[in-house]
């Protein structure tokens, strides 16, 4: 298992998401590491990282949809519907809790405000990403799914093949990944200070809910969307 990358073991063993969420071991971006390597990179003990993913397996199956199965535009419909309305919805709010804090705490913590301007960076990013998907990607690989499923010509999408997109998109997941790893280590691995106010707390608890969002958010697309529309167009050429 050791020699496995991050992403094929989150791929063949959905629990070990949960496993790698709880140890910090990034699956998506990140992903292409084998598991030794991930492990060094978090000073964590390979044997006990195999040991909880090994229990994971074990434990009853929650049920979740396997979307490696599902149509790609009814994948690309969740991603929308559940992550991007996500990102949307929570960005906002996290930067308000963000100017909260560095206004308060601010001046005795100066990494707070350098969490709120990767947090800033995040949001202009992200926006502007999910727009190329929903506006672009989405909908060629949707209309490419329907053609090659009614005998129908591929469908012109203004690029000589998905691949060109995906490239750009997986470039700028790997970008909100490192922002949000920028702000993990800037926050102690979202942790607070003993005596933080409320606010403070809600901060970075909710920076936590968020990098675990996006990192299922980027694992649907890195590990699964976008290697069955690239294989999906292959096989219309």
């Amino acid at each position: 298992m050791t020699a496995k990358t991050v992403r094929e073991i989150a791929l063949e063993q959905p629990s070990s998401v949960h496993v790698f969420e709880e140890l910090g071991i990034d699956y998506c971006c990140g992903g292409r590491k084998p598991l030794a390597e991930a492990c060094a990179a978090n000073h964590l003990e390979v044997t006990a990282v195999i040991s909880a993913l090994e229990t994971a397996a074990a434990e009853p199956a929650k049920p979740t949809v396997d979307w490696s199965s599902q149509s790609l535009e009814s994948l690309c419909a969740h991603i929308i519907s559940t992550h991007h309305a996500f990102v949307r919805r929570e960005l906002p709010r996290l930067e308000v809790l963000a100017d909260k804090v560095v206004t308060r705490h601010g001046m005795a913590e100066p990494e707070l405000a350098r969490i709120m301007g990767a947090l800033g960076r995040l949001d202009e990013e992200l926006l502007q990403h999910l727009a190329k998907e929903e506006r672009v990607l989405f909908p060629y690989i949707a209309a490419l799914e329907r053609a090659q499923r009614n005998g129908n010509p591929k469908p012109y999408g203004g690029f000589a093949n998905v691949g060109q997109p995906i490239a750009l998109m997986t470039k700028e997941h790997d970008e909100a990944g490192g922002l949000m790893a920028e702000m993990r280590r800037l926050s102690h691995q979202f942790t607070p200070p003993v005596e933080a106010c409320p606010t403070y707390q809600a901060l970075y608890f909710s920076l936590r809910e968020f990098e675990q969002d996006l990192h299922q958010h980027i694992h649907l697309e890195n590990n699964i969307l976008f290697p069955r529309a690239i294989a999906l167009e292959a096989a219309a050429n």
